[in-house]
């Protein structure tokens, strides 16, 4: 200490050499990014802040979520520079600047996805493909979602989606409807899309496996014990594991007729563009099918459900168009028995057929993690004897409803059905762009462009907005703060512009399952209006977290379900 100083005065002289250090430091830092601009444009970085040395905004952005960014928007416009998790990032919003990077795929800017998820999902997959390996996989994964697959999907999809709903309307009690919708989703992804017939506990522990692989696919690189990402290879391992029996009993199978899944139409595809995938790319396959569909069809379910109890009035329009194309029929009977497509022939056969969970069952199930390893990772699944489903899945006597004599239920729906539904499309369509599932996308910069005036360099992370995006579109009449499924009307359309509404994204990298994706929500809403009545069960509606999936807070939209009684249609 030197001579003279009391120790106030000292501690005093050090807080301030230490603020004008981490001041120093700070300047610095910003200068370095600024140092950063490629000097071959003339155009400047975009506003925006760096943050602190290192960690940038990270603190800020996991702390203030969604809000984050709209103050910055605010301040420093639809493009604004920040860095966060390492990176230097450009964050944008607008259709004009949206669409540039969207139709620049492969030239401008190229997919980016941690590296965590690259090692769990693995190589062989869409997401993680570029240039002509995507061109190539997308061609082969198309035949997955053509007409003529969907077709083959929407009757099994119906039977799903209405025995899950007539579960939910039996249930005493309230209804986790994220949670729920997570267990009708992954129900129409294992039984539709991979074919599977699982016994229910065999689907549980398939589903708490996978849950435990997509929630550690954002973690950081680091393979140690206790890490997220050895939680999702030990979880992915064991899927892996899983569908290697299964997918090797489809290729044993001999009866073209039984060839109506999403895994038969993608070894079929293969084929035909002169490729035979490997045990390892349909593995990783099945895997990357199960993660589009899951979580963005359950949250986009989970949103449906909350916005029409919102608005009573639209469920009624529903249930009008419904009636006027004769396709309005309330359930009234229609016992809730195993769920008709997924009992194995062993469990058909047992003396004691398998019961429906409760939702009880499910929540305690999803709110107490499987057996765990000292690592934390669930114990291995049971050895599975998965069976693949046959032609017609509800063949056996045992598993059809009563005849429609004496359950009136809604007939089976095609795709040239719901496509007569114009009101249903403009609400499901606003649904997606009031609460889309996924709040934006990562790419990065191949080369130096131009967005709005500024330069973005090459080697940063642009990082678009799809929620900020439709929040901000001034084409659409109303305000876009409303829900409004009118919006969407035929004369509205044409003037909204194509990037203005971007639930599915754009360009090369769109949503290949998108057609999949609204015909599932357009069948949930069928059978919602048709066959039941909700409300809550707390005395508010609940916070809606929107990263990195949209859905509400602490599972916090808790839901009564009834039965609709014939003669009380107009009730929400």
């Amino acid at each position: 200490m030197p001579a003279g100083l009391s120790w106030p005065d000292a501690a005093a002289l050090a807080l301030l050499a230490l603020a004008l250090l981490v001041t120093l430091c700070r300047h610095l830092w910003a200068l370095r990014w600024s140092l950063s601009r490629d000097r071959a444009s003339a155009l400047p970085l975009p506003k925006g802040s760096m943050g602190w040395p290192f960690f940038g905004e990270t603190l800020h952005w996991l702390l203030q979520g969604s809000r984050f960014h709209s103050s910055r928007r605010e301040r420093y416009g639809n493009v604004f520079k920040t860095h966060l998790l390492g990176r230097p990032v450009v964050r944008v919003t607008g259709a004009e600047n949206i669409r540039k990077i969207l139709l620049g795929e492969h030239t401008l800017v190229s997919t980016q996805w941690p590296q965590s998820t690259q090692i769990i999902l693995g190589s062989h997959t869409l997401l993680g493909s570029v240039g002509d390996l995507h061109r190539q996989r997308r061609k082969i994964l198309a035949r997955v979602f053509s007409r003529a697959a969907l077709e083959s999907y929407l009757p099994r999809i119906q039977k799903v989606v209405s025995w899950e709903l007539r579960g939910w309307c039996m249930e005493p009690g309230s209804i986790a409807v994220y949670s729920s919708a997570k267990t009708l989703t992954f129900r129409i992804a294992a039984r539709i899309l991979l074919g599977l017939r699982l016994e229910e506990k065999q689907f549980k522990d398939l589903a708490k496996t996978f849950e435990q692989l997509v929630e550690n696919l954002f973690s950081l690189p680091l393979n140690i014990p206790f890490s997220g990402l050895r939680k999702g290879i030990k979880a992915r391992d064991m899927i892996h594991e899983f569908m290697e029996k299964a997918i090797q009993e489809k290729l044993q199978r001999n009866n073209p007729e039984d060839h109506s899944d999403a895994l038969d139409f993608i070894i079929n595809s293969a084929k035909e563009h002169g490729k035979e995938f490997t045990m390892q790319e349909l593995k990783e396959s099945a895997i990357e099918l199960i993660f589009a569909a899951f979580f963005t069809t359950a949250s986009a379910s989970t949103s449906l459900i909350l916005l029409l109890l919102k608005h009573p009035s639209v469920i009624e329009k529903i249930r009008q168009e419904l009636t006027s194309h004769e396709l309005y029929q309330q359930c009234e009977c229609c016992p809730v028995g195993p769920c008709p497509d997924t009992l194995t022939a062993q469990s058909r056969d047992s003396e004691k057929p398998l019961l429906r969970p409760t939702a009880k069952d499910a929540r305690e199930d999803q709110s107490q993690p499987p057996g765990r390893t000292e690592e934390g990772s669930p114990q291995p699944l049971a050895p599975p004897e998965p069976t693949l489903l046959q032609s017609s899945p509800c063949a056996d006597p045992q598993l059809q409803a009563p005849s429609r004599q004496s359950c009136r239920c809604p007939s089976d729906i095609s795709l040239e059905k719901l496509s007569r539904l114009r009101y249903l499309d403009c609400v499901i369509k606003e649904v997606l762009r009031v609460l889309p599932p996924v709040s934006g996308g990562y790419r990065t910069a191949l080369q130096t462009f131009e967005l709005d005036g500024y330069q973005i360099p090459k080697g940063w992370s642009v990082m678009y907005s799809i929620r900020d995006t439709h929040e901000t579109a001034a084409v659409y009449q109303s305000p876009p703060g409303s829900f409004d499924p009118d919006r969407f009307g035929a004369a509205q359309t044409e003037a909204a512009g194509r990037f203005h509404y971007i639930p599915f994204g754009g360009g090369a990298r769109s949503c290949i399952g998108k057609e999949l994706a609204q015909a599932i929500l357009k069948l949930l809403a069928i059978e919602l209006v048709s066959t039941a009545r909700w409300e809550l069960a707390t005395p508010g509606y609940p916070a809606m977290q929107t990263v990195p999936i949209v859905h509400p807070v602490d599972d916090g939209l808790q839901l009564y379900f009834h039965p609709l009684q014939p003669g009380h249609g107009s009730e929400a």
